[in-house]
């Protein structure tokens, strides 16, 4: 309880900053909260409102006139469709063949593997694909089938922007790895939102991903959501690393929370990240691992090299960073001259007076911070009346 009047006390101190927005959380025995998917910023949709087909009956879907369809939103998530449902779905869309833009949302069907492969196929024949947003969360696709979708998807070269969830599907690393490859032949994407939430990839998926994202050259704005994966510390070390070639992202957001990251792990993926020169806008989602002390002041240090980073949002919760943690987390902000945006969560047990001192204090160098969000997470129960 103290430390958190500490920190609070000691920012309302700091009015030199000229920080013109302070925000203080605090959580008491934080739950799992899902990672949110952000959209791409500055997408242009000025599509005309007439031309957007709406479904969330697949019959009505069926009977529709399919090659007229150029703007389509199917919302079929927890239909129970199952492989019949998904046939006939397939079969629909391969007539579709002046299809655009495509948000199809198939969440916990169990459509299965074969499934997958006919949905793949199908969206290979739409060749004018430029917008396409595939959500397969639980459908027991497995590794087979993400790689029959992969490739298929590698046949879509029209494709810019690519939203595709496969969060429990069981991919395992070669789906992983596999699907990274083929999507890699989308030479045309500039923006991709992927998620493999819970699919015990390991780092040996983390790893063929990442190699596979080196490939993926003109790609500005990536969100990757490997959350829950047991990557490891081998696992971040390679995707940093891989990433690190990814020299033309401007924006990334990356979740590895729940994925066994020790300090190593942490402080070779801020050193990675840091040759992603043109970073401008970077959200890592780092909670529930194994970071303490050492790994919290390594991660700040390597990512302070990003010079043109502007906006930060870094989630350090539930990793017990300490004392020493926080003065150095502390002290690594301080380097981040172009930072504007800040948003940090860390874990307040075992931060003492003397650390939220510190920490604030070096925020002070962060002379054209204007917005401050800052989330405390701890174990006992705090109630503050301000």
């Amino acid at each position: 309880m103290n430390i958190i009047l500490t920190f609070l006390r000691f920012l309302l101190q700091k009015v030199n900053l000229q920080i013109d927005i302070i925000y203080l959380f605090f959580f008491i025995d934080l739950q799992l909260i899902q990672f949110p998917y952000i959209a791409i910023q500055n997408q242009k949709k000025k599509q005309m409102i007439q031309q957007i087909k709406k479904y969330n009956i697949l019959e009505e879907f069926l009977n529709s006139s399919l090659q007229s369809h150029q703007i389509l939103d199917i919302y079929l998530g927890y239909n129970r469709i199952g492989k019949e449902g998904a046939f006939f779905l397939s079969t629909a869309l391969k007539s579709c063949t002046n299809l655009q833009n495509l948000t199809l949302d198939l969440y916990f069907n169990e459509i299965g593997e074969q499934s997958a492969l006919d949905l793949g196929s199908a969206l290979a024949n739409c060749t004018n694909l430029s917008n396409l947003t595939l959500y397969l969360r639980s459908n027991r696709i497995s590794k087979e089938g993400a790689l029959g979708l992969g490739s298929a998807l590698a046949n879509c070269t029209n494709l810019s922007n690519l939203t595709l969830n496969l969060d429990s599907n069981q991919i395992g690393a070669q789906g992983a790895s596999g699907l990274g490859t083929a999507l890699a032949n989308c030479t045309n994407l500039s923006n991709l939102i992927l998620s493999l939430e819970s699919n015990q990839i390991g780092a040996e998926g983390a790893l063929g991903l990442g190699m596979a994202l080196v490939n993926f050259t003109n790609l500005s704005n990536l969100t990757l959501n490997l959350g829950s994966n047991k990557i490891g510390q081998e696992g971040a070390l390679g995707l940093g690393s891989a990433l690190a070639n990814c020299t033309n992202l401007s924006n990334l957001t990356l979740n590895l929370s729940f994925n066994e990251i020790d300090d190593q792990g942490a402080s070779g993926l801020g050193s990675a990240l840091a040759n992603c020169t043109n970073l401008t806008n970077l959200t890592l989602d780092l909670q529930e691992n194994k970071i303490w002390e050492e790994g919290a002041s390594g991660l700040g240090y390597g990512l302070a090299n990003c010079i043109n980073l502007s906006n930060l949002t870094l989630n350090l919760g539930s990793n017990i960073i300490g004392k020493e943690g926080a003065i150095g987390l502390g002290s690594a902000l301080a380097n981040y001259t172009n930072l504007s945006n800040l948003t940090l969560t860390i874990e307040s047990d075992g931060i003492d007076e003397e650390g939220a001192l510190s920490f604030v204090s070096a925020l002070a160098n962060c002379t054209n911070l204007s917005n401050l969000t800052l989330s405390l997470q701890q174990k006992q129960f705090l109630c503050l009346t301000l």
